[in-house]
């Protein structure tokens, strides 16, 4: 049986598609492969991002990559991880099997080192007890609207 695709559009790719990347290829790696993409590419990874998944035990190297990357890709399902990819998704991306699940971008956190990272934790467990489950429950022949 070969594994499902996702794939996890923000604007940046640098936090959040990044972060749904990891977890998912970490802790649904028998049934999903997961990716990350950007519709506006910030051309790194937010160390922050590394950081916090670090800390539940996931290693994770990441590089920003540009939706068009999978251009030719089939996938089964594309999230979009951020309202504003959610408007700006490519037309030809995720037609038909596209799913907006929102989170807020921790790298907009201000404040002191720690209260900066607690905005990336909680983004990090928020997608972590939301997505997994998500997928979990996900049937190809359900739209995902």
């Amino acid at each position: 049986m070969s594994r499902k695709k996702v794939l996890f559009l923000c604007t940046g790719n640098s936090c959040r598609s990044q972060m749904a990347e990891a977890i998912v290829n970490a802790r649904l790696g028998d049934e999903w492969v997961a990716y990350s993409a950007g519709t506006d590419p910030s051309g790194c990874v937010h160390p922050k991002a590394i950081q916090a998944l670090a800390e539940i035990g996931i290693e994770h190297e990441g590089r920003s990559k540009n939706a068009q990357a999978y251009l030719d890709m089939p996938l089964d399902l594309v999230i979009t991880v951020c309202d504003d990819a959610d408007q700006n998704c490519p037309y030809w991306l995720g037609e038909g099997k596209r799913v907006h699940m929102g989170y807020p971008d921790p790298a907009e956190a201000a404040g002191a080192e720690e209260e900066i990272m607690a905005v990336f934790r909680a983004v990090r467990d928020d997608i972590s007890r939301q997505i997994p489950a998500f997928l979990e429950s996900w049937s190809p022949d359900e739209s995902p609207n």
